[in-house]
């Protein structure tokens, strides 16, 4: 009888972990620049972006108000948001500047960045049939000149479906890739 109610009991965690498995979704993947910059020799630092807390679990998060957040079940995050956007926006701006030399910052060597870039998301979820993305960045050179800006944008998504949702974003962080390139280019 003992042994009965062990496998029974192997049964159910087994059949659990086949039925409770989720779907992983990641943002790291850089978009491909509609248009390039010409090189400028420049070395550009990125510091790592700084995300909202809710942003830090593993389910993605979607607003239920403007008060409240839930998370999509079965739903993942298949990296650290954080450090997957972060990758994401080094690799944008080496494609989009055609410039090898953009590092996470900062990084063991003497050697100082030209331009170093910080970015922080204050808003990046789904609300209704929207994913909002609010944003500031800054831009400080060489000399200790900053350039920032306020980055705002909503794209439209379907409410609860996390591949749109997760699709959503991605369009969205493309359109702040873009915003930040044309403060580094104008700067």
């Amino acid at each position: 009888m003992t042994l009965k109610m062990i496998l029974v009991i192997v049964g159910l965690f087994l059949l659990n972990g086949c039925v409770g498995s989720s779907n992983y979704y990641v943002l790291s993947v850089a978009s491909q620049p509609q248009k390039v910059y010409p090189r400028h020799n420049k070395v550009i630092g990125v510091e790592k972006v700084t995300i909202p807390g809710y942003l830090y679990k593993r389910e993605i998060a979607i607003a239920k108000s403007k008060s409240q957040i839930g998370f999509i079940s079965g739903s993942e995050w298949g990296e650290d948001l954080d450090e997957g956007l972060t990758h994401r926006l080094i690799s944008f701006l080496q494609k989009k500047f055609r410039e090898p030399r953009v590092y996470e910052y900062p990084w063991n060597t003497d050697k100082k960045p030209n331009q170093l870039v910080k970015v922080q998301i204050t808003r990046f979820i789904a609300y209704g049939d929207r994913v909002y993305l609010d944003a500031n960045w800054e831009i400080k050179n060489s000399s200790g000149r900053i350039r920032s800006s306020l980055f705002s944008t909503s794209v439209s998504t379907s409410a609860g479906n996390a591949t749109s949702i997760v699709a959503s974003m991605d369009a969205a962080f493309k359109e702040l890739e873009e915003s930040i390139a044309n403060g580094l280019k104008s700067f």
